[in-house]
């Protein structure tokens, strides 16, 4: 296949800042500590805004700081306007706000709005008593009886986090509703007062100078009426995946068209919504397109589900590793850079998160010898594409998972340590073993627990890598010392650092990167991941190598009438340019 062979873009998207913006997110506690309690914090942030600004950062989108009881980690909030004191004041955010201003860049704010903590005033007051006023602010059911005539709950959903996604309340002698952990209750959209209380929340960071939102679970706030009973897939399981019950659900959409309507369109800021339990293009396509006046653009879950053991779908977290292929991840990449372009769908380029482990260990080789390059690679797969580019703290650096050689006392996660112990307790009533064998259990978590996300940045070669000057809360991964940090990247023209700011800055330098239609090359090659992008009668070829082999490509480029190696994560000096093309381990190359 020829790359002159594809037609300049007769489409061009409209144009929009955050369309071609670098958005990095930030986990604040494990970002940097500027007093020493172990904890990362908002004046840690604004230490570092020089440096994300000269990575190439356009924008700072930041997990909760919201005041919490830390059940999950921040995304269990009992206070919406005020911070945290562990994370700082709002005199804190406010500098930070100006610190972000003043270089040019934006801020986000996590919008967590289809649960709240249990310690929320809201909730005590839902919880009070049956004839509170806030009562009908949750979802309450009076218990069912099971077979045996015992108190069992409302239905047989299982919560995201293991268990039943009901608790029961002595007080009042119900249960609430609660699809994570038994401290985050669901709020109940249902209840105008309550989407009244959300855009109030909305406006006051907002007015405040928030340049928008992230927005957790979007797709979940609306629940299918009656609350029925899912399907029973697994009889051995005594609740069942019940996603299809309340991802998407009836009036999902309403809601956000409402929110527009009273907040979002009276701002100028961007939205990101996270749609996960959702693979269907239509479905995920319904809170994106301009014309229905929802969210700027969502996080789907297809590629992060590739490597996903059992049902992806039904879980945030999965922690069973399958193994995944080039083929799949091809295919995936594609339909999504080319579904309804004309229509104004718009993508998120993203491939870790504070949800996700690592990607240099999940789609890439974190082995020493291949760290590197396969960092630099996927940072191409990136910023080649299609969509507003998503950078997590670390990911510039080529941070990668933890050892298997630590234990599960270092394993922090309240998803990770619920699944160790609910399948540990499953293993002993099997094996009759006090001690059954979980070596599989942590194998998978190895690869895909969501605490690798979580270790602290890997600043400097000093101790605990210049994250604090005391304990941190988490342990930091052991290859700090070895060059794996920010202020040795930083000297290294060659790092996975600098590379990342050579993507972005040349993704900034061409549109055809951002706006390009897109096509599939060498589509059956089991190897190598290419395709062109073209726009305004502009285009541009990248070639990625998903193997540590040399391999062979025949692709012509001659007719192309000029063709420039624009970037390549190997010496540029080295590397070939003429038609037969072989690429090393892991090297990938953009022409223009």
């Amino acid at each position: 296949m020829s790359p002159d062979t594809i037609d300049a873009a007769s489409f061009s998207p409209t144009r929009a800042w955050w369309k071609s913006a670098c958005i990095y997110q930030i986990y604040p506690i494990s970002f940097f500590d500027s007093n020493g309690d172990g904890i990362g914090d908002l004046p840690g942030i604004l230490a570092k805004l020089d440096y994300l600004k000269d990575l190439g950062v356009d924008v700072l989108w930041l997990c909760p700081i919201y005041k919490s009881p830390l059940a999950d980690m921040g995304y269990d909030i009992a206070d919406y306007e005020s911070i945290d004191p562990r994370f700082g004041t709002l005199d804190d955010w406010d500098a930070l706000l100006a610190g972000v201003h003043q270089r040019g860049m934006r801020l986000l704010m996590d919008l967590v709005v289809n649960h709240t903590s249990d310690e929320h005033p809201w909730f005590a007051d839902s919880r009070a008593s049956t004839d509170s006023a806030r009562r009908d602010w949750y979802i309450w059911r009076p218990p069912r009886a099971d077979a045996r005539r015992a108190r069992a709950p409302p239905n047989n959903w299982q919560s995201i986090f293991q268990g039943s996604a009901w608790e029961y309340d002595e007080r009042t002698a119900e249960y609430y509703l609660h699809l994570f952990v038994k401290g985050q209750p669901d709020l109940n959209w249902e209840n105008p007062a309550v989407r009244d209380a959300v855009w109030g929340t909305m406006r006051f960071w907002l007015d405040r100078g928030c340049d928008g939102f992230r927005m957790d679970v979007i797709n979940m706030i609306s629940k299918r009426p009656g609350l029925p009973d899912a399907p029973v897939l697994e009889p051995m399981k005594e609740y069942q995946a019940a996603s299809h019950l309340y991802v998407n659900g009836p009036r999902v959409h309403e809601f956000i068209k409402e929110m527009h309507a009273k907040v979002l369109s009276h701002y100028d800021v961007m939205t990101v919504g996270e749609t996960p339990c959702t693979h269907s293009p239509e479905e995920i396509a319904a809170y994106v397109l301009p014309m229905n006046k929802e969210l700027n653009m969502v996080f789907n879950f297809e590629l992060m589900d590739i490597d996903a053991g059992g049902a992806s779908d039904e879980s945030l977290v999965a922690l069973v590793h399958r193994p995944w292929t080039l083929a799949a991840l091809k295919r995936i990449v594609a339909k999504w850079q080319t579904y309804m372009r004309e229509q104004g769908y718009w993508n998120t380029l993203y491939i870790e998160n504070h949800d996700q482990a690592r990607s240099v260990s999940r789609f890439g080789n974190d082995s020493d010898a291949w760290r590197g390059p396969s960092a630099k690679l996927l940072a191409m797969l990136q910023t080649t594409q299609s969509g507003t580019v998503f950078v997590y703290q670390g990911e510039e650096l080529g941070m990668r998972n933890f050892p298997r050689s630590w234990g599960i006392e270092e394993y922090k996660d309240v998803a990770t340590i619920n699944f160790w112990d609910e399948e540990r307790e499953r293993r002993q009533k099997q094996t009759g073993a006090a001690e059954p064998s979980m070596d599989d259990v942590l194998d998978g978590f190895q690869r895909k627990a969501r605490d690798h996300a979580r270790t602290p940045v890997q600043w400097t070669s000093a101790q605990h890598a210049g994250f604090t000057t005391g304990t941190p809360w988490m342990r930091v991964n052991d290859d700090y010392s070895d060059g794996w940090n920010a202020e040795a990247e930083l000297a290294d023209r060659g790092s996975v650092f600098h590379f990342w700011k050579r993507a972005l800055a040349m993704r900034k330098a061409h549109d055809v990167f951002v706006y390009g239609d897109f096509q599939l090359l060498l589509p059956a090659h089991e190897s190598v991941f290419a395709y062109a992008r073209a726009l305004d009668g502009v285009t541009a070829v990248v070639l990625l190598n998903f193997t540590d082999k040399d391999v062979p490509v025949t692709l012509d480029l001659a007719g192309m009438a000029s063709k420039h190696l624009l970037l390549s994560n190997y010496d540029p000096g080295t590397a070939a340019t003429g038609d037969g093309i072989v690429l090393r381990g892991y090297e990938g190359r953009v022409y223009l």
